[in-house]
């Protein structure tokens, strides 16, 4: 996946965010996209193939390695930035909805008509309600992937030597995963970025609401 093109798609909903949203993209693009394309991708790269266990029996290695890796961490991330993202490019398409219906409008009654949408970037009406969905998806997004990686990955760490007897083993074998230390760093640095997207879309809520609630009081 080009994930260049990805960022710059995204790096449009600059000028239709909050100032939290601002540092939600930056924390996205920096801590988490630019990581994962950079660093994780290559410490992930050997997990299969330097997944050691102390037997010759054929098909043993690749059942154990099923057992304890059910599900890639970087395929999980791929897809957890990706749905966290998407709802990004749906406030950008409904101001493109805005800005569109807007020429219409204009082209059909002249340019002295009354404007439908005076700045159809403001977040009003359904835009409004968009923005506020998209923080509460987002939120939603990083809140089960984190369920997902701690289901699958207790505390969210890998031990040095993990223990199978499943079939076709013989017996129980000792099978040994590659460089556990630094995929338990990078494990615990993805998971601490999204915890920190997660409290940034609900502070972000907050505002919108707060700021609605105190508009409509004044």
């Amino acid at each position: 996946m080009n994930w260049g093109v990805f960022e710059g798609l995204l790096s449009g909903v600059n000028k239709y965010s909050t100032a939290f949203g601002r540092i939600w993209l930056s924390v996205v693009f920096i801590f988490r996209l630019l990581v994962y394309v950079v660093a994780a991708e290559r410490v992930w790269s050997d997990d299969h193939k330097d997944f050691d266990c102390n037997t010759q029996q054929p098909g043993c290695r690749n059942v154990c390695f099923d057992h304890f890796f059910p599900v890639s961490h970087i395929r999980l991330w791929a897809l957890q930035l990706i749905l966290v993202t998407c709802p990004s490019l749906l406030v950008i398409m409904h101001v493109a909805y805005r800005e569109a219906k807007e020429q219409r409008h204009r082209a059909a009654g002249g340019d002295n008509c009354h404007r439908i949408y005076p700045n159809p970037g403001k977040k009003r009406g359904g835009l409004w309600w968009t923005y506020l969905l998209s923080l509460i998806f987002k939120a939603s997004v990083d809140v089960v992937f984190l369920y997902i990686f701690y289901h699958f990955y207790r505390n969210y760490t890998l031990p040095r030597v993990v223990k199978c007897e499943l079939p076709p083993c013989p017996n129980v074998v000792d099978c040994f995963i590659a460089r556990p230390t630094e995929k338990n760093i990078f494990t615990l640095f993805m998971v601490v970025t999204a915890c920190v997207c997660v409290v940034l879309s609900l502070i972000e809520a907050t505002y919108l609401i707060g700021k609605r609630c105190r508009e409509c009081l004044l």
